[in-house]
């Protein structure tokens, strides 16, 4: 049987503007298996895992599970955890670390806050800082939502920690999964699909750097999908590999058809027209899904660099 990742990589369906959208991430370390759902099934208390996602609702906070890449069997006595927040949004892009043998702690967390870029309930709560020791590489290996993430996720998280890549983990959803292995990395917010372990490694230097690597992403998930596309794609037109330089500051119209605006800190300018397409022939989604779909695509129509004179009217 094909699997929906096999089947997306031999169509070419592009992977510009598919990103998970999440202001900030807060992830909590969950030994032990992961259900479909993770937060409500797994080893966490199924009530704080409800309780978090209701607190974390339109936030723009996204919660997940991450554990160690390899064997992870949960031994049923409390241990220690870690935790990470990270905001995503250029300009105050941030990682602060933790350990809590208690998730109930996070509980305390103002989560309005932490999706505005706010972190210090965070560390309040939790006694958490900066985080020291370089970026996270989060690869999705939740089989139970798709079988394709465990098939191929696993092997890469696995093999980027055999090569000593530090700040890998699995991670339980990252969206996408026809895009396995998928990949996130933090604190900028970068997601990459069909992820190769050199792939990984020369992103992750690239954030060492403060540079964006745009081969294979995703997009930044401070954005909405249109603004994704918008400003790879600006990126790409205006040779700006740069981290933190370009922010999407407008975006007028509707599905399927939308224009974006992408600045620049040094002051420049795009209007960036991008529209929905369907991804043809109808295909599976997800090797769960029981019918075929065409999913939504987002397509670059133009690129067009303000003047002066255009942002003045």
């Amino acid at each position: 049987m094909s699997r929906c990742a096999t089947v997306s990589r031999s169509l070419e369906e592009p992977v510009s503007g598919t990103a998970a959208t999440a202001t900030t991430w807060l992830l909590l370390e969950q030994p032990g298996p992961w259900g479909a759902k993770a937060l409500a099934s797994s080893h966490l208390d199924p009530a704080l895992g409800r309780a978090l996602e209701a607190a974390a609702e339109g936030t723009g906070v996204r919660i997940a599970l991450i554990r160690r890449p390899g064997r992870h069997a949960d031994l049923g006595r409390p241990a220690m955890r870690q935790v990470y927040a990270a905001h995503t949004v250029p300009g105050n892009t941030w990682l602060r670390s933790a350990t809590t043998c208690d998730p109930e702690q996070l509980r305390a967390l103002d989560f309005a806050a932490l999706g505005a870029g706010d972190h210090r309930s965070f560390d309040v709560a939790l006694r958490a800082r900066a985080h020291p020791d370089g970026p996270l590489a989060l690869v999705c290996t939740n089989g139970k939502r798709d079988r394709c993430c465990a098939l191929l996720g696993r092997p890469l998280a696995a093999e980027l920690a055999a090569s000593g890549v530090r700040g890998t983990w699995e991670v339980t959803h990252l969206g996408g999964h026809r895009f396995s292995p998928t990949v996130l990395v933090l604190p900028y917010g970068y997601a990459y699909g069909r992820a190769e372990a050199h792939a990984v490694k020369e992103v992750l230097h690239g954030v060492r750097e403060g540079r964006v690597v745009i081969e294979g992403c995703r997009g930044c998930s401070a954005w909405e999908r249109p603004g994704q596309a918008a400003e790879l794609a600006v990126r790409t037109a205006a040779d700006e590999y740069t981290a933190g330089t370009l922010s999407v500051v407008r975006t007028e119209g509707g599905a399927p058809r939308w224009e974006v605006t992408v600045a620049h800190v040094d002051g420049r300018r795009w209007r960036v027209t991008v529209a929905q397409g369907a991804s043809l022939p109808p295909r599976p989604e997800s090797c769960g899904a029981s019918e075929l779909g065409t999913p939504a695509r987002m397509d670059v129509v133009a690129v067009h660099e303000l003047t002066t004179t255009a942002l003045a009217g």
